[in-house]
């Protein structure tokens, strides 16, 4: 099993700036990330590239859509280092044993559709191709202007992930070891028109195909027609749908630009991470503009991008709170762990700020600062260092003062 570099650590080669909104250019080197495009093809061009969901200290990822089954799905692209692609065989192993015991799927964890490896300047890079699910619940957090989360809201999404927790835990004995609201995704957009389910968004088409056309055009020193141009490209975007038949003809008159069969969306459920995050990441994506987003300022940067307060609000009362678990790059077994050093910060358990043994408690703690989080839009604990002190030191001070309140509310 491989060791996991730390997110969290210092010294670490993964300590980069995880504020930023994208992940730089310094790590798009050999052994480092992938230089993706929109309308790049992967898989022998099964899954084409729409858009990017975001990024992670080891991956980025990005909305994809699958030319055989009709979908669109979340495509994880690993650093490929030898530590990296060791840790991402860890991670397809986890996430195919949660798959196995989920044929149902109703255990609110998020599904592994397929993986495999692709190659290109900067090495050999494992993906993951997931189910595409929808916002994260810090995106939730965000549409609140983090004032919280209505009571009944936050109950609902907590019975989910606490079904997702009890199938890793009891069933499975994998300790996700990462929780917090990014790795927790709502299975649809908050904001329909923002879901390429149901926008009706138009599909990208391969870039090998785009250069065919072109190049095809180009030879023709204008002889082509415009019907035939138009022609030509309705053909090319059926071959990015799938859908071409060997005995298609390019003799109809329809107009690519409004033919049913070229500008369908899907709007059926995806069977990702985050991804995850996806989110996301890792399936989702960083937790960006919340270090710097005090309450009295991010109204005014939530109204510009999720519309008036009014409008986000008739959003949340109709949001689908089903949600599911994901992103288990860093997840393990409570008989066979990889390092010590687990956890977000914030949601950081205290046997594990004490370099205790840990296990399936830790997730739990992790769980019950979500909670606050949704309820309140603060984050429980994120202590602060200083000249003489670390953030750990009093972090640890924060729980012996609760500890000391607690035995004197109760003698």
């Amino acid at each position: 099993m491989a060791e996991r570099p730390s997110e969290d650590d210092p010294s670490s080669e993964e300590s980069s700036d995880c504020t930023s909104e994208d992940e730089g250019i310094d790590d798009y080197r050999r052994g480092g990330y992938h230089a993706v495009r929109i309308g790049d093809a992967f898989k022998n061009g099964r899954y084409v590239v729409q858009s990017k969901l975001g990024w992670g200290h080891f991956s980025t990822v990005w909305l994809a859509w699958d030319t055989q089954q009709f979908r669109y799905v979340a495509l994880k692209v690993q650093k490929s280092a030898q530590h990296y692609t060791e840790a991402a065989m860890d991670e397809i192993t986890i996430l195919q044993q949660i798959a196995e015991g989920d044929q149902d799927d109703n255990k609110c964890v998020v599904k592994l559709l397929d993986h495999f490896k692709h190659s290109g300047p900067n090495g050999q890079h494992v993906c993951m191709v997931f189910e595409y699910l929808g916002d994260n619940l810090l995106t939730l957090i965000k549409y609140t202007d983090y004032r919280g989360v209505p009571i009944h809201m936050v109950k609902e999404i907590c019975f989910h992930v606490l079904v997702g927790l009890d199938y890793l835990h009891r069933q499975l004995s994998i300790i996700h070891t990462d929780l917090k609201p990014e790795n927790i995704l709502l299975l649809s957009m908050i904001d329909p028109s923002k879901d390429p389910r149901k926008s009706g968004a138009s599909l990208v088409l391969p870039n090998k195909d785009k250069t065919l056309l072109e190049t095809a055009i180009g030879k023709s020193n204008g002889g082509l027609t415009r019907n035939k141009k138009k022609k030509i490209r309705r053909k090319a975007k059926q071959v990015a749908l799938g859908c071409v038949e060997k005995d298609v003809a390019l003799d109809g008159d329809a107009d690519p630009e409004t033919s049913d069969a070229v500008e369908s969306s899907p709007n059926t459920k995806s069977s990702v991470d985050s991804v995850g995050d996806q989110p996301t990441s890792s399936v989702t994506g960083s937790r960006a503009s919340d270090a710097d987003a005090a309450k009295g300022t991010v109204s005014g940067k939530l109204g510009n991008k999720r519309g008036s307060r009014s409008t986000r609000k008739k959003l949340l009362q109709s949001v689908d709170l089903k949600c599911k678990l994901v992103d288990f790059g860093n997840a393990c077994w409570t008989y066979k762990q990889f390092t010590n050093d687990i956890q977000t910060r914030q949601y950081r358990c205290p046997e594990v700020i004490l370099g205790s043994k840990y296990s399936t408690s830790a997730d739990l703690w992790s769980f019950a600062c979500i909670c606050f989080e949704l309820a309140t839009g603060d984050i429980l604990f994120d202590p602060h260092s200083g000249d003489n002190f670390d953030r750990d030191e009093v972090w640890l001070l924060i729980l012996k003062a609760i500890r000391v309140y607690c035995y004197a509310m109760c003698t």
